[in-house]
């Protein structure tokens, strides 16, 4: 069974990390397989227009497998030659493939997100926490750094001060505080987690398609380009937009006081 299991709510797809009996920990090949295969068929299907990212279970992700760090296997076998190629090979392979994403997607974050599964929600762009969400870089607390990328995507999530905090003490933040540092966007019960998130993603995804995944490269793009750089790229992107006939369907459509029907292609 693959760890990513995958439904559709019209436009939106919606993958739940499923292996609760581990509360969803990232520790092998396989699953890293399954997010830069998911992902490479996300990007390539205009029928998706959004995600949605979740965890089966009480945890949305645990992050990695202390005991394998106990026991030095899997990942954390051999020297340390050895590991840091694991880590390149391994797991460095989600925020690479996460990140790449064409479409927006949203982390729903019913449970813990510790270490790398912390990491992996601040891979999303946007994120909806239940009451019993709790967020931790809690790396330090085994000797070691966040291997995943966590130390880029962190701080762009809730700026410097905050992320040093929550990287430098490893202590846990609750969904409240979470929310209060702009790490979340919303809190919500849990039992309306899922149902929120998914009503969300299908607000994005009534939008023009192409519209959307070129907005997305904007907001990317801003995390390394000059003010000039993006100027320029945003020209030509809209000079793309005023040329997609979806553009002239949403026009029609906002005058016509009516929902677009737009392709997906």
């Amino acid at each position: 069974m693959s760890f990513l299991e995958q439904s559709r709510e019209g436009h939106v797809l919606v993958l739940t990390m499923s292996s609760p009996d581990t509360r969803n920990a990232l520790t092998g090949d396989d699953q890293f397989d399954d997010f830069e295969q998911t992902c490479r068929d996300i990007n390539n299907d205009m029928s998706v227009r959004c995600v949605v990212l979740t965890g089966a279970g009480s945890a949305f992700c645990a992050g990695g497998n202390v005991k394998d760090m106990r026991d030095r296997t899997g990942l954390f076998s051999g020297d340390p030659f050895d590991q840091a190629d694991a880590y390149r090979r391994g797991i460095q392979r989600i925020p690479r493939a996460v990140h790449a994403l064409n479409v927006p997607i949203i982390a729903a974050v019913n449970g813990p997100a510790v270490g790398a599964g912390c990491d992996l929600a601040t891979m999303c762009d946007i994120r909806i926490a239940s009451e019993k969400a709790m967020f931790a870089e809690s790396f330090v607390k085994l000797g070691i750094i966040p291997g995943d990328g966590g130390a880029w995507f962190l701080p762009r999530a809730v700026g410097y001060s905050n992320a040093c905090k929550m990287a430098f003490s490893g202590e846990p933040v609750k969904a409240a505080e979470a929310l209060q540092m702009g790490l979340v966007s919303e809190v919500v019960e849990p039992e309306a987690l899922l149902t929120r998130a998914i009503a969300l993603a299908a607000s994005i995804a009534a939008n023009p398609p192409h519209a959307v995944r070129l907005t997305k490269q904007l907001m990317r793009a801003s995390e390394k380009s000059s003010l000039d750089e993006l100027l320029d790229k945003s020209a030509t992107f809209q000079a793309v937009c005023h040329a997609e006939p979806d553009h002239a369907e949403a026009v029609a459509a906002f005058f016509e006081k009516r929902p677009g029907k737009y392709r997906d292609k």
